[in-house]
């Protein structure tokens, strides 16, 4: 009897683990394929409106890209050193404790599912305006379009890994044609405007000041996501190596290519006519490839989306494996097939996602994931710091280059970033923070459960 009850457990723990076949080329297309998005299209236009000068532009692109190396900096010391599934989670709840590590992890479960509702209702609206037989179905299409990668997801790891590797191939291709394109065939602009001002922008500090936050905070939102690899370290065949790798190597790719994109937009388009298009790459592409230039730019735009969904859909449920692996949610949701995937948690965050994408309430639910986005960052950079303090000894396969200076300047950063939300939307800060205190009792509950459970009483 003993003998079977021991099969039976070596079995269900083999059924039941992460698959370990990632490797550094995964890890860069879901960097890259996780940060490129719409924001690259539309934010050009809001910085020019800020700013109205080509090197200042250019500036604000260079500092998103500097500050999102500093923040991977971070995140490739956390990831080496625990290379578990569940990102922040796992930082958390080693620095703060179970019910830190919970808070954390819920929050950015709950903000991420709600990305996946609201990444697919944005790709479907482009799938209506390529073909307006949609136009009335867009609630539909996006349901189709989290089920779809769902199905995608059940197949394994190995379907999610190409169809990532794909997308985030296609999408960098086709910005690259862009590129090109304004290069070769667009008419170049008078240069003697690229040292060009806003009339009076400097001639208040205090306006000039608060020209250059809202543009950085644009710019910053569109370097989101390149902490997406560290989701998977538990299944890269070597994270000591790829984690830094992808991390560095896909922040780099993508800053490279955003500054190429206003490089572009710059070439073929005065810094007013910039400002003030709502999507100035699409006034760039009609400029380059006439009439075809809005559908080009619609499908670059879909296929940015759906990457980016693929990359949320795979992540998000590993939080809520890593969590349930630790007790702090159904034990069920530890179970993962014979592809990889953590299945009855990819189930319960699409189901999520889907009520939220039919329903539409994920808008006003989307203000308040931000200012959870941002505390999650907070509890990043803070656990690097910490963790070195009560925890020196821990392997460090890599160390945070910089340490204390770039680390302490990351976290700094996030909280003034968080302040400034707080600041601008406190309305929807206030139910946020009564949502994550509100999520104490709910943890008391879960633990109390799963402890009757591991005792045998229920």
């Amino acid at each position: 009897m003993e003998t079977t009850q021991t099969t039976a457990e070596t079995q269900s723990a083999e059924k039941n683990k992460l698959l370990r076949i990632l490797g550094v080329g995964f890890g860069l297309a879901v960097v890259v394929g996780g940060m490129i998005g719409v924001g690259i299209l539309r934010t050009p236009g809001i910085v020019a409106a800020n700013l109205g000068s080509a090197w200042l532009i250019l500036a604000v692109w260079v500092f998103g890209g500097v500050y999102t190396l500093i923040a991977a900096n971070s995140y490739a010391e956390l990831g080496t050193m625990l290379p578990k599934a569940g990102g922040p989670y796992v930082f958390a709840k080693r620095t703060y404790g179970e019910f830190g590590g919970f808070l954390i992890g819920w929050s950015d479960w709950f903000l991420n599912t709600c990305a996946a509702a609201y990444l697919a209702v944005a790709a479907s609206e482009y799938c209506a305006a390529l073909f307006p037989a949609l136009a009335d179905s867009v609630p539909l299409v996006a349901v189709a379009i989290l089920l779809f990668f769902s199905a995608l997801h059940w197949f394994g790891v190995r379907a999610g890994s190409g169809a990532q590797k794909l997308t985030s191939l296609l999408k960098v291709v086709l910005f690259f044609v862009l590129i090109v394109a304004c290069f070769i065939f667009g008419e170049r602009q008078n240069l003697a405007e690229i040292g060009q001002t806003t009339q009076g922008l400097f001639a208040n500090p205090l306006t000039a000041f608060v020209a250059v936050i809202l543009s950085l905070q644009a710019v910053v939102e569109t370097y989101a996501g390149y902490n997406s690899v560290v989701y998977f370290s538990e299944e890269n065949t070597n994270p000591s190596r790829n984690i830094p790798r992808s991390l560095f190597g896909g922040v780099l790719t993508v800053t490279v290519i955003y500054l190429l994109v206003n490089l572009a937009l710059l070439y073929v388009l005065p810094v007013s006519g910039i400002a003030a298009s709502k999507l100035p790459a699409a006034d760039a592409a009609s400029s380059v490839f006439g009439e075809m230039g809005g559908t080009i730019i619609t499908v670059l735009s879909l296929i940015s989306l759906l990457s980016i969904v693929n990359v949320v859909i795979m992540q998000t449920p590993r939080t809520l494996f890593a969590m349930s692996r630790d007790g702090l949610f159904t034990i069920k949701a530890t179970t993962v097939n014979k592809g990889g995937t953590p299945a009855i948690a990819l189930i319960l965050t699409i189901l999520l996602a889907m009520i939220l994408a039919a329903s539409g309430t994920f808008e006003s639910l989307f203000a308040v994931t931000a200012f959870m986005g941002v505390t999650v960052d907070c509890s990043v950079f803070l656990a690097l710091l910490v963790l070195r303090k009560t925890e020196p000894d821990l392997p460090r396969p890599f160390k945070a280059r910089g340490y204390p200076a770039l680390p302490l300047f990351i976290l700094i950063f996030s909280v003034l970033l968080l302040i400034a939300y707080v600041i601008s939307n406190t309305t929807n800060s206030l139910f946020a923070l009564t949502i994550m205190i509100l999520s104490y009792p709910i943890f008391l509950i879960i633990r109390t459960l799963n402890k009757n459970r591991e005792a045998g009483n229920i």
